[in-house]
């Protein structure tokens, strides 16, 4: 049995994960925290939930809590990331990493990591999404530059980091696949006077408002024809179940950054 620790226990996806471990028998739950000042530290799990969970409360940092686990699934934020990293490197326990928005440098720490523990870091754990990172890759290579290439994406109001992980990666792939340079062929929206679209660039456009869990769309446009690759998430339980995925198959691994399209055997 693996013993799973959670941090952001208190936000959307934390709760979904928290929920759906405790449902299932390869997992004890062991520890779920929160930033120390969250106001949702030494809140009962069971209460929590809306019901008798778990015996558990929500501490306040992964410090409180890290002896008791084997594995960490990480969906905190881009600042709490980092420190949650270097404890695991301390203690030796693996780490499945769903923050998005992580910059440059705290990727590059995940590789240095990844010399000394398992994990897997992934902008998005879903089965769709990541098959839909291939879909891309296969189409982006097999049509010409007379296809343009657009991406969409849509989030919650509460989201904060734009365009969201998941976009960024779809750009990449599609980027490699024409061999562009991302530096200089992403286009963060319009505005203005743009002039004639360079067939060398890629769209990438934020759409921010209510509820939505989050929609992607590729689109490859030509003359006389488009093609759109689509992934519309109606539940986080997709993600959530993705993470505990990871979680599962960091269980008997001794060091490594793994992807989740290896997780998923894609």
């Amino acid at each position: 049995m693996i013993k799973l620790l959670v941090g952001g226990a208190c936000g959307r996806m934390g709760g979904r994960i928290i929920h759906l471990a405790l449902k299932d028998p390869d997992f004890r739950l062991t520890g779920v925290f929160e930033t120390s000042k969250h106001p949702g530290v030494g809140t009962s799990l069971s209460k929590f939930l809306g019901g008798a969970h778990a015996d558990l409360s929500v501490e306040g940092g992964l410090e409180k809590v890290i002896e008791k686990g084997d594995v960490l699934i990480d969906f905190t934020s881009p600042e709490a990331t980092p420190e949650n990293l270097c404890r695991c490197i301390e203690h030796k326990k693996a780490i499945v990493i769903g923050t998005t928005g992580l910059p440059e440098e705290t990727l590059q720490l995940v590789e240095q990591a990844a010399k000394k523990i398992p994990i897997v870091q992934s902008p998005n754990m879903s089965l769709g999404v990541n098959l839909l990172f291939r879909l891309t890759e296969l189409v982006a290579m097999k049509l010409g530059d007379d296809y343009d290439i657009e991406i969409v994406e849509a989030h919650h109001r509460n989201k904060k980091d734009s365009p969201s992980g998941t976009a960024l990666e779809l750009a990449r792939r599609a980027a490699r696949e024409r061999d562009l340079d991302p530096g200089k062929a992403f286009v963060y929206g319009r505005e203005g006077l743009t002039g004639v679209r360079d067939n060398r660039t890629i769209g990438i456009h934020a759409v921010r408002g209510g509820d939505v869990i989050g929609e992607h769309t590729v689109s490859f446009l030509s003359e006389g024809e488009r093609i759109e690759l689509v992934h519309k998430a109606s539940s986080r339980d997709a993600f959530a179940k993705g993470a505990l995925l990871a979680a599962k198959f960091l269980a008997d691994k001794k060091k490594g950054l793994f992807t989740m399209q290896q997780v998923l055997g894609l």
